[in-house]
């Protein structure tokens, strides 16, 4: 999955930023890139699909005014 939260703040980050990547980082995961413009994390569906609750459900009672969230399947021979 990749996602972003918004509004942006370049001096510092956001509440709603921080409570993202906080959920994302607890969500046992196989892979995770933290970034100040997107985000990225890879694992087994029901790990990231719970991810992706708790992370819409966080972020936005922590102020983020929208949550852009792009989720791809990818199968046993996808590289």
């Amino acid at each position: 999955m990749e996602f972003t939260t918004e509004p942006f703040d370049l001096e510092e980050a956001p509440a709603h930023a921080v409570a993202a990547r906080e959920v994302i980082q607890k969500a046992q995961l196989d892979a995770v890139d933290v970034g100040p413009f997107g985000n990225t994390a890879e694992g087994e569906a029901d790990r990231v699909l719970a991810a992706v609750g708790a992370l819409l459900r966080d972020s936005l009672e922590a102020g983020a005014t929208r949550v852009s969230l792009q989720v791809n399947v990818l199968g046993e021979d996808t590289p």
